[in-house]
């Protein structure tokens, strides 16, 4: 069992938290408006709580679950209540049309984060790889995740699995940067090679 603390309440969230309150762990709902953290926690059911905004999260996992442009001042204004956490980013930093990143080249959000973040937290990046609606489905899916610190990415493989998913570690965060466009290939496939959105990236093991 984890302890989880989502901040947001939108798509990502609802997913997210749908799959862990069925996987038996903690979840706690965090947001800026109070009723919609209250309606979530409602409709996830499992003991899911509500936690003030800015205060310290319960959960030993922390997701932000926020535009892109909003995690890095989320992460600021929250400061030293994260110490001690392990931080998961999901965002993905597209352009308005969502072909191309809306960051430098060499960064990521999730290294931003890293930079700011307090003493003993950790920064890793998650779930940006997979389309929430999907995630709804309740679908064996392939979540591919960063980071540097090798305990936190083992406490958020065994998070991951414990959702029904397989986690698949695709090296230091600063592979963060290639999972954001990674985010985009999805997409990409979605609108022009699939064409249709209820499709999921995965990888494939062969014996021979």
């Amino acid at each position: 069992m984890n302890s989880i603390s989502i901040i947001g309440t939108g798509n990502m969230a609802g997913a997210i938290g749908a799959l862990a309150v069925a996987g038996g762990n903690i979840v706690e709902v965090i947001g800026r408006d109070q009723s919609k953290s209250a309606e979530l926690a409602t409709a996830l059911g499992g003991g899911a709580t509500t936690g003030e905004f800015g205060a310290i999260p319960a959960g030993d996992i922390v997701i932000v679950a926020v535009r892109y442009a909003d995690v890095v001042p989320v992460v600021t204004q929250y400061g030293n209540a994260l110490a001690g956490k392990i931080i998961i980013d999901i965002s993905n930093p597209f352009n308005e049309k969502a072909d191309g990143l809306a960051i430098p080249d060499g960064t990521s959000i999730a290294q931003e984060v890293a930079t700011l973040a307090p003493a003993g937290a950790s920064v890793v990046k998650a779930f940006n790889t997979v389309f929430g609606h999907v995630l709804k489905k309740g679908r064996t899916l392939d979540v591919f995740f960063a980071g540097d610190d090798a305990q936190a990415k083992a406490h958020v493989s065994e998070f991951i699995a414990s959702l029904g998913l397989r986690p698949l570690d695709v090296g230091g965060l600063n592979m963060a940067h290639w999972l954001e466009g990674t985010g985009l290939i999805l997409m990409g496939l979605a609108r022009h090679g699939v064409g249709q959105w209820d499709i999921a990236l995965g990888a494939n093991e062969f014996d021979d």
